[in-house]
C-alpha cells in the first residue's frame, strides 16, 4: 500500500535533518495539494517497538504543509525526555499524525522503513 502524502512528507521532514539537505518541495506540494495550505492542529508520534519515542504538536497557526515540515522534526529531534532521535532508530520507527478537523480528529500510521 502507498504511504499517503501527509506521512510521505512527515517522512521527508526528519530525513531532511538526518541527511542534511532540502527534500520537500513546498511550493510544489501546495500546487498539487490545495489542501496542505489549510491551517489545522497538527500530532507526530513516533514509536519504537510500540512504545512512544517522541511526541509534538502544533495549533493551527501554521499550514498543514508548514507543520509538516516542523513537528516531525520537532517530535525526532526535540521531543521533550527523549535523546535525539538516530539514524537506525529512524528507520525502525513508526510514525503516526493526526490532524484535528472541524469534522474531528483523523489520524494515520505509517510502518518502519525496516521491521
Amino acid at each position: 500500500m502507498a504511504r499517503s502524502v501527509l506521512l510521505q512528507i512527515a517522512r521527508d521532514s526528519i530525513e531532511e535533518v538526518l541527511q542534511a539537505r532540502r527534500i520537500i518541495d513546498a511550493k510544489m506540494l501546495r500546487s498539487e495539494h490545495p489542501l496542505l495550505q489549510e491551517h489545522f492542529p497538527l500530532t507526530c508520534t513516533l514509536y519504537l517497538k510500540n512504545e512512544v519515542r517522541g511526541f509534538y504538536s502544533c495549533d493551527a497557526s501554521l499550514s498543514l504543509i508548514e507543520a509538516l515540515q516542523v513537528v516531525p522534526k520537532r517530535a525526532a529531534f526535540e521531543s521533550e525526555g527523549f535523546a535525539p532521535l538516530g539514524a537506525l532508530e529512524y528507520l525502525h520507527c513508526e510514525i503516526e499524525l493526526t490532524v484535528e478537523s472541524a469534522e474531528g480528529k483523523i489520524s494515520e500510521r505509517d510502518k518502519a522503513l525496516i521491521i
